[in-house]
């Protein structure tokens, strides 16, 4: 349990030394968040929304436009919806299940997805919020067992799509 703290803690430090965190999220503004959604965050997105209240990684700055064409985009508090109201605009079962989470942008309007209709050791599993096919789970497949799994993946990724094999 320290060590998965510890891990955190560092991930959250290099969000903070390299990329682009907003402030944090108040615990008023996590309570609000967990009164609308109806579930509560897990300890790893506890601990982000916490340090920051979104970031953009692998943002190039830009002097004129700020910040551009980030590859990661974790969503503030307030943007985080339903995938299938973020996807599709529609909150039907035909649109996609109720359980998916559109927690970060990724180029060309896809998005990373957080699942809270199971855990794993106290946290959500993470998808991928592949436009094209969404909701179709075969495409839309898990790619992370937790929030820290992802941003680890992702910080280390130089601003690439980690999660898809690609053949050599």
């Amino acid at each position: 349990m320290e060590s998965r703290h510890k891990a955190m803690t560092g991930l959250l430090e290099e969000v903070s030394r390299l990329h682009a965190p907003n402030p944090p999220a108040t615990p008023a503004q996590v309570a609000e968040f967990e009164q609308r959604v109806g579930w509560r965050l897990d300890p790893d997105l506890r601990a982000f929304y916490l340090h920051c209240d979104g970031a953009r990684l692998f943002a190039q700055r830009d002097p004129t436009f700020g910040f551009v064409d980030p590859a990661f985009t974790f969503l503030p508090l307030s943007r985080i919806r339903r995938a299938r109201v973020v996807m599709r605009d529609e909150d039907t079962e035909q649109a996609g299940p109720p359980s998916w989470y559109a927690i970060c942008e990724v180029r060309d309007s896809n998005y990373i997805l957080l699942d809270v209709s199971q855990q794993h050791g106290g946290r959500y599993p993470i998808r991928d919020g592949y436009n094209e096919a969404f909701p179709d789970p075969d495409y839309c497949t898990q790619i992370a067992g937790s929030f820290e799994e992802f941003l680890k993946g992702a910080l280390g990724s130089k601003g690439r799509w980690f999660w898809l094999r690609t053949e050599a």
